[in-house]
């Protein structure tokens, strides 16, 4: 059924690989600003025009599935992928607008490699909507779930090294507090990551 359907309803593909692509400018944009920690302000402005990009994609999205009588799976698959994508992106401008809000004068190693490993979420999360228009490659799409779900992990484990090494090492409680939060906000990137691969996994096995 759904390898019929493709071919009709293309512009749903079309539109996930379009918010896919914006979901990486921004990880880059962000990798780039934490790992630097130079021209915070050009970054964050070029994250919050790649962030109203994105938005629009969703928007237009949700007005495609109100519009299309024969979708190519679930609906309420379609709505939710697209909008834990749109997460992902909130979640990075979220990370960008705090940096500014607590005035962070400096970032960790553990904030970079963080950043980092966002990013490589964010390129799986890309890989894995560019393979939905091919259900026959089920197994490549879970692959990536898979690694997307091992990424999630190294997050977790460098968030509690982090965060352990912050309460012991940082006398600053304001400086504490400020990276706190940026830790939490960067792991949960992640987490969004992963929730677009739940959700992907679950329209390949009700539909391969």
């Amino acid at each position: 059924m759904l390898g019929r359907l493709m071919p009709r309803e293309g512009k749903f593909f079309d539109l996930f690989n379009a918010h896919a692509e914006r979901i990486v400018e921004g990880s880059r944009e962000l990798a780039a600003m934490i790992g630097t920690f130079t021209e915070l302000e050009a970054h964050a402005q070029r994250i919050d025009a790649v962030e109203r990009a994105a938005h629009k994609i969703t928007h237009e999205t949700i007005a495609l599935l109100h519009k299309t009588f024969i979708t190519p799976f679930d609906r309420d698959q379609i709505h939710q992928l697209i909008t834990t994508m749109d997460d992902i992106l909130d979640l990075i401008q979220d990370v960008a607008e705090s940096v500014a809000l607590y005035d962070l004068r400096k970032v960790t190693p553990e904030a970079k490699q963080l950043a980092e490993i966002c990013q490589m979420c964010c390129e799986r999360v890309r890989t894995t909507v560019g393979l939905l228009t091919d259900v026959k490659r089920s197994d490549a799409i879970l692959k990536c779930c898979e690694e997307i779900d091992r990424l999630e992990s190294d997050a977790d484990r460098v968030m509690r090294s982090a965060v352990s090494k912050l309460f012991r090492e940082e006398s600053d409680l304001k400086q504490v507090m400020k990276l706190r939060v940026v830790y939490d906000l960067l792991e949960t990137i992640t987490d969004r990551c992963e929730d677009v691969a739940n959700i992907v996994e679950g329209i390949i096995l009700e539909n391969s």
